[in-house]
This record gives C-alpha cells, sequence and structure tokens, in this order.
C-alpha cells in the first residue's frame, strides 16, 4: 500500500493474469524451499534452477527467502510462547530432582562397581559356558558329519578287504554302491573326492587281474587237459565196460557165444563182485569239474559283465580258445610209435572240449553252440587227418588194435557229451583195412618160420592121446590110422599149425570188430574177406616162396602138396569157424566165400611145376656130367655111367611119389596123374636134352663109333621106360618120349637113306619123326668126321659108289631143308 500527500492510495485490484502468475510463482519457489529444506537432496540442480529462470529471478528468491524466514521465525516464536512455562516448570522440577539424581547416581554407580565386582566369576563362567556350547555344537557338527562319512569310509574299507581277499566281483558292488548311494551324501569332503578319483583306477585294476587270472587259467587247463581227458575217457570206458557185463550176464545162456582174445582164449561172463566192483571204481572217477576251479572263468565273466565289457571278454576267451585248440590238435613227431603217444593225444583233445562243454553248460553265452560245432568240426578234420597219417607209420597190429580201442573209447566219450562222431567210425574202417594189412604181414612172418622149422615129414605118432592132441588142433580123421599105434600121419607138423594160425588171425581179425556198431553180418563179411587176403595173398604168397627156395628138394615138394590138400579140406571147418563166431549162415544172401580151395589148387600145382622143373634141374646136372669122346672109333660095349646114374636117381625118386594122398579115389587119381606127369616130364627132358647135346653147335665132329656109344645110352633109357617106373602108363607111352632119338639113330646105324627119303612127308614113313635139318646136321658132322680121320676109307676101297651115297644124300636133304624153308 502506497501513500501520497498522506493519503491513502489503493492499489488496483490485481488481474486474473496477475493471479496467476502470482500462483505458479508461489508454487514454484514452494518446491524450491521444500528442496532446500530437504538435507537429503543435492543443492547444486535447485540453486541452478533459481539462476537460470528469468530476470531477476534472484532478486525475487531472495525477497521470496526472506519471507519465508520470517514466516518461520513467527512460527518459532509462537512455539516458543506456548511451551516457555512449561520449559520453566520442567527447568524447576529438574533442579529439584539433581539433588537426588547425583545421590541415585552415587548408589547406582556403586551398585554397577559391586555389580561388576560380583560378575566377574560369572562372565568368566558364562565365557566358559559359551566355549562349552560351541564345542558341543561343533562336536554334534562333527559327529553328524562322521555319521554320514563312516558309512562310506566303512564300505571303501570293505572294498580294501574285498581286494586283498580277491573277491572282485563284490568289490566292484561294492563300489557300485559307494557311487551312487554313500559318497554323494558327503561328496563336498576332500577325502570322499579323492575316493571318487580312485575307483575307476581299481576297477582297471580289477579288470587287468581278473584278465591275469583268466590267462593263468587258460595255461592251467592246457596243462591239464590231458587229466581232465583222462578222466572223462576212463569214466566212458569203465561205463561202457560196465554196460557190456551187464548185457553180457543178461544174455547169458547155455548158447551163449563167448568173445575170443586174440590168443583164443574165451572171456567169462562177469560175475557180480566183479560188477560192483566195477561200480565201485566207476564212482572214484574224478570230473572236470574235480580237476579244474573253473572260478577265474566265472569271476572274470561277472565283473566283465558288471564293467560292460562282456564282448570283449567273450571274444579274447573264444580267440585264446582257438589257439588252444590248434595246439592241442599238434600231435607229437614220435606219437605213431607207443600208444602212450596217442593217450596223451586223445587226452588232451577230449580234456579239452569237456572244458568247453562244462563251460558251456555252466555260463550263459560265454560259448555258443555254434562256437563249439565250429571247434568240434575244425578239430575232428585235423583229428581224422593226423590220424591217417600216423597210423600209416605203424606196422605193429597189437598198437592198431590198441589204437582202434582208444578211437573208440575218445569217440564214445565225445559222443557223451553231444559232438558228432559218425567220421570217427568211418576212419575205423579206413584203419581197420589197415590193421589188416599189419595182421597179413605179421602172418606171414609166422607161416614163415613154421616153414622154416618143418621138417616136411608125416607126423608120427605114438599113441592115442598124442593122435587126439593133434586132432584137436587140426581137423582129421582116418579110421584106420585110429585103429593101431604107432602111426604117421600124412601131413607134417606145420598144417596143424598152419590151421590154429589161421583161426588165430580170425580171432585177431574179430577183435577189430568189436564195439564198431556193426551187424553180426557186416562183421560176418569182414572176417571172411580178411581171411580170403591171409588165403590168397599171405599164405599163397609164403607157399610159393617156399616152393622156389633152392633148398627144398623134390621129398620136401612132395609133403607140400601131400600138405595143401589136408589144408584145401579143412577149409570148409574154417567156413563153420566163421559161422560159428558170428552166428551168420553161410546160406546168407551176400554171404561171402573163403577161396581156400583155390589157394591150396594152385599152391599145390606151383609145387607140381616145381617138381618137374627140379626133376629137369637134376637131369641136366647129370647131363653135364657126361664126357663122350665124340670120335671114338667104336663104342664100348655098355652104357654111360652118368646115365646109369641118372636112370637109378629116377628110379628112386619115382618111388617118393607113393607116398602122395591116395586115401580116396580122387587123391589115387591125383597122384597117379602127378607122378605120370613128372615121369613123362623127365623122359622127354632126357630126351630133349639127349637131342640137343647130339646137335650142339660146338661140337663139329661125330664118328659112327660115337653114335653107337650114344644109341646104347638111348637103349638104357628105353629100357627105363619100358620098366614102368610109374605106373599107370599105357602100352609104350612113356617110350614115345625117345621116339623121336630112336628114329634118328635107326636111320643112321642101319643107314637106311633110301627108305628116308622115299617115304619122307608119308604118315606111314618109319622115320616120321626125323627131321631133315636134323638129319643133315648130324650127317655133315659125321662127313666131316670121315674127311678127316678117313673113317669110309674101307668104304671107298670096296665101294666108292656109297661115297657118292652119301654126297647124294646131303644134297637131297638140303633140298628138303630149303624147301621147308620156302613153305614156312
Amino acid at each position: 500500500m502506497e501513500t501520497e500527500g498522506g493519503n491513502t492510495v489503493l492499489p488496483d485490484p490485481p488481474t486474473q493474469r496477475e493471479k496467476d502468475i502470482k500462483e505458479e510463482d508461489e508454487k514454484a519457489y514452494g518446491n524450491i524451499f521444500t528442496e532446500l529444506e530437504s538435507v537429503d537432496l543435492p543443492l547444486g540442480t535447485t540453486l541452478r534452477s533459481v539462476y537460470d529462470d528469468q530476470p531477476y529471478a534472484h532478486k525475487r528468491f531472495m525477497e521470496k527467502l526472506d519471507a519465508r524466514i520470517r514466516n518461520h521465525d513467527r512460527e518459532i516464536e509462537k512455539m516458543c510462547n506456548f511451551h516457555h512455562q512449561g520449559f520453566v516448570d520442567a527447568i524447576t522440577e529438574l533442579l529439584k530432582v539433581r539433588a537426588d539424581a547425583e545421590k541415585l547416581m552415587g548408589q547406582v554407580t556403586d551398585t554397577n562397581r559391586r555389580l561388576q565386582e560380583a560378575g566377574k566369576e560369572v562372565t568368566a563362567r558364562t565365557e566358559e559356558v559359551v566355549c562349552c556350547r560351541l564345542q558341543q555344537r561343533n562336536m554334534a557338527t562333527t559327529v553328524e558329519r562322521l555319521q554320514l562319512c563312516l558309512p562310506v569310509l566303512e564300505m571303501y574299507s570293505k572294498l580294501k578287504e574285498q581286494l586283498q581277499t580277491k573277491r572282485y566281483y563284490a568289490a566292484l558292488k561294492t563300489m557300485e554302491q559307494l557311487e551312487n548311494v554313500y559318497i554323494p551324501r558327503v561328496g563336498q569332503y576332500r577325502f570322499c573326492q579323492i575316493m571318487a578319483e580312485n575307483l575307476p583306477r581299481l576297477r582297471d585294476q580289477i579288470k587287468e587281474i581278473s584278465m591275469s587270472d583268466l590267462k593263468d587259467f587258460l595255461e592251467s587247463i592246457r596243462k591239464h587237459s590231458d587229466k581232465v581227458g583222462e578222466a572223462a575217457m576212463k569214466q566212458a570206458q569203465q561205463h561202457r565196460t560196465f554196460n557190456s557185463a551187464v548185457s553180457r550176464q543178461a544174455s547169458a545162456g547155455p548158447y551163449s557165444r563167448p568173445l575170443f582174445t586174440l590168443n583164443g582164449r574165451g572171456r567169462e561172463a562177469l560175475n557180480g563182485q566183479a560188477l560192483d566192483d566195477m561200480v565201485e571204481e566207476e564212482e572214484e572217477v574224478l570230473t572236470a569239474q574235480d580237476l579244474v576251479d573253473f572260478s577265474p572263468v566265472y569271476r572274470c565273466l561277472h565283473i566283465y559283465t558288471i564293467l560292460g565289457d562282456r564282448e570283449t571278454f567273450e571274444n579274447y576267451y573264444r580267440k585264446q580258445r582257438k589257439k588252444q585248440a590248434r595246439l592241442v590238435l599238434q600231435p607229437q613227431a614220435s606219437m605213431h610209435e607207443t600208444v602212450e603217444g596217442y593217450r596223451r593225444y586223445f587226452n588232451q583233445i577230449v580234456g579239452f572240449f569237456v572244458v568247453e562243454d562244462h563251460i558251456l553248460h555252466a555260463t550263459q553265452g560265454l560259448v555258443t553252440r555254434a562256437f563249439t560245432e565250429e571247434l568240434w568240426n575244425m578239430a575232428l578234420s585235423k583229428i581224422i587227418a593226423v590220424l591217417r597219417t600216423h597210423s600209416s607209420y605203424c606196422d605193429d597190429p597189437d598198437l592198431v588194435l590198441e589204437l582202434k580201442n582208444l578211437i573208440v573209447i575218445f569217440a564214445d566219450t565225445l559222443q557223451g557229451y553231444g559232438f558228432p562222431v559218425n567220421r570217427l567210425f568211418d576212419l575205423l574202417f579206413e584203419i581197420r583195412d589197415q590193421y589188416n594189412e599189419t595182421l597179413l604181414k605179421k602172418w606171414s612172418l609166422v607161416f614163415r618160420e613154421i616153414f622154416e622149422l618143418d621138417n616136411y615129414s608125416p607126423i608120427p605118432v605114438e599113441t592115442e592121446e598124442e593122435y587126439k592132441l593133434v586132432i584137436s588142433r587140426f581137423p582129421f580123421h582116418d579110421a584106420e590110422i585110429e585103429k593101431d599105434f604107432p602111426k604117421k600121419l600124412p601131413m607134417s607138423q606145420s598144417v596143424p599149425q598152419i590151421y590154429t594160425q589161421v583161426k588165430e588171425f580170425i580171432y585177431a581179425s574179430l577183435k577189430f570188430s568189436e564195439s564198431l556198431h556193426r551187424s553180426s553180418t557186416e562183421i560176418d563179411d569182414m572176417l571172411r574177406k580178411s581171411t580170403n587176403l591171409l588165403l590168397t595173398r599171405t599164405l599163397s604168397g609164403c607157399l610159393q616162396n617156399l616152393i622156389k627156395k633152392p633148398h627144398i628138394g623134390l621129398t620136401e615138394l612132395v609133403q607140400i602138396i601131400i600138405n595143401t590138400t589136408h589144408l584145401e579140406q579143412a577149409c570148409r571147418y574154417l567156413e563153420d569157424f566163421i559161422t560159428n563166431i558170428t552166428t551168420v549162415s553161410p546160406e546168407a544172401v551176400h554171404t561171402t566165400r573163403l577161396y581156400g580151395l583155390s589157394t591150396f589148387k594152385d599152391a599145390r600145382h606151383a609145387a607140381e611145376g616145381e617138381i618137374y622143373t627140379k626133376l629137369n634141374q637134376k637131369i641136366d646136372e647129370f647131363i653135364q656130367l657126361a664126357d663122350y669122346e665124340w670120335c671114338m672109333a667104336e663104342s664100348d660095349g655098355r652104357a654111360s655111367g652118368y646115365l646109369m646114374d641118372l636112370i637109378n636117381f629116377l628110379r628112386s625118386t619115382f618111388q617118393v611119389f607113393t607116398h602122395l594122398p591116395s586115401n580116396n579115389n580122387d587123391h589115387a587119381s591125383m597122384s597117379g596123374k602127378v607122378a605120370q606127369t613128372a615121369c613123362m616130364s623127365a623122359c622127354k627132358h632126357l630126351s630133349t636134352s639127349l637131342l640137343q647135346m647130339l646137335m650142339d653147335s660146338e661140337l663139329k665132329q661125330i664118328s659112327m663109333g660115337a653114335v653107337q656109344q650114344f644109341n646104347l645110352d638111348v637103349i638104357q633109357c628105353e629100357l627105363f621106360a619100358s620098366s614102368e617106373p610109374v605106373p599107370g602108363f599105357q602100352g609104350d607111352t612113356l617110350q614115345l618120349a625117345f621116339i623121336d632119338l630112336r628114329q634118328l639113330l635107326d636111320l643112321f646105324m642101319v643107314w637106311d637113306w633110301s627108305t628116308y627119303l622115299a617115304d619122307y612127308g608119308q604118315p606111314t614113313s618109319k622115320y616120321l619123326r626125323v627131321n631133315p635139318t636134323t638129319a643133315l646136321a648130324l650127317l655133315e658132322k659125321m662127313k666131316d668126321t670121315s674127311k678127316k680121320n678117313n673113317i669110309f676109307s674101307q668104304f671107298r676101297k670096296n665101294d666108292r659108289d656109297k661115297q657118292k651115297l652119301i654126297e647124294t644124300v646131303v644134297k637131297q636133304l638140303r633140298s628138303l631143308v630149303n624147301g621147308m624153308s620156302l613153305h614156312s
């Protein structure tokens, strides 16, 4: 409000705009003052807004600030005035209380002092209690933590113990519990972390240890597989023997057929005590489980299964077993020398497959049936090849027979474990042929020894007991011999020995056929075929060699003929013998017959031929002793000494043929035929040899005296032929052997050339057997002699025409010879 002249001048009322401006200023400055009064807000921004505003804003701010200060002062003054009396009263009362307060302060201070002094022990005790409480809490926490950790430590300790005791499968289970259950509960502790880090290493260690145990196991079973196989084969053999004994007892009866051994003796059926002993012995046989600890395989298999690496383990095991199978199937180089070599070989193979069979059934999938069958097929091919090779080296029939028995037991053992063994039995048929070959070689030596030790003379029998002893070994019956003793049997000692050995051969051959699961018909066929081989090849060969030996003379040859005759008769008894063994009737279809008849007939024919040959050789020996003086003027008037010796020899020789068997008509005709043939052969050979002596190319000259001497010798030969040295010749049949010589000598002795030349070629010719070539050769030798020795000088003096006749005869003979050459 302004005044003019003392008068009050009222201002104009503000306009609405001025009012609005004023309200805005009031509001703006109100906000600024509010911000300034707030201690929390920064003042820089607020002050800057004051100075950055409109011109003169600072001045207005200051005015507004002063006004606000004054306003606050008035409010403070009002408040003080309102509370002043109360303040005064309070001061007055406070002053009154001051004395009491000081007194109270003294008392409180004293009380506090005394309380502090009294509370020192409590404070100490309290601190101790606090420490104890803290310790108790720590102990409780520790116990709680230890209770959580103790199972982990116990399990880890258990794990260590299991590892030390090699309980690896349980250790792996413990590890699995530690990892999945216990360690996660206290995984924050360092020792648990160390444990957790150590578990994989322990697993690898267990894996390595179990694999090492498996390798030791594989090495162990490789070394002990022969014992396992030996036990298995022994058990199979005892089982087969027991069943065979029971079967024999069940089928035993008054007509039961014995099983023959190699020496021909029968085996008696086992009694009940023997069966009990076999049962007890069978019960004592150890099995593969008793001999081999399979726990390493089971353990390793479980371990690898838990570790999730079963496939690796299976592959490793199968690979190693395949390698071991190849090693087992490799035989020793000297295996064929002894039966023990074959036994060890079979034991190892059986042990190998027994172990595999046990693994197959005791484990789930470690080996499969397909794997074992693959191994067996591979092994079977190798076994057959090995046996075929090594058995071919064996020349001992006893060893071959033992090998066959081993193969049968080997096959039966593996067949009991489910392995197919048909190929092994097929192999046995190959070995059977080889066995028969070894038997034939052995019996060849036996026959040769018998022939060498034989004296080739009839068997002397002094008493009836000796006779019965002989016929017990050989089927011979003669009613005349059985009456009076002493006697001589016609055959020599080798005959019953040969017959006995043939039966022994049949026994030996039968031994191989046992346990081959073949029918009686097949066994009968095998026995007959092998016996035929013995007769037709071995015995026949021995007889042929015997007959050809130089020291075998005519007497021995005659006895050989007798022996073969009796052996031929005994063949039907051999047929019956085989029939009794096999119970197969000889009338059955496809039954093989024995070829003994042809064998002994061939041997007899060979002996007869050898008789003829030896007779001729003996004649040649006598002929070589001839010492003719071919240029002699006249003959001695008697036959040559060598020829008389030869004739005496022939007479004594043909007397031997009276010993040839003649106990029936067949034998009588046979003996007569042999003697007649031998005699005829000897005479023909003698005639031929004498003629060859005349025609010898080295003989250049022959005198008439020599011809006359030669004629005397031929006459002795004719006398021998006419004396019937061997009965049975009809007429002058034997003399015809010398007909060629006789006509030739007659021609020269009579000097009947005109008749010879005139009748030459005519069937009725007197000199039909004289060959022109022979006559010419002899005439020329005599002609040369006449020229040099003047043998025909008397003729030349008396009759020169006769000399011309000789020349004419020579020419005509030459023309006949030339004509014969042209016609031929």
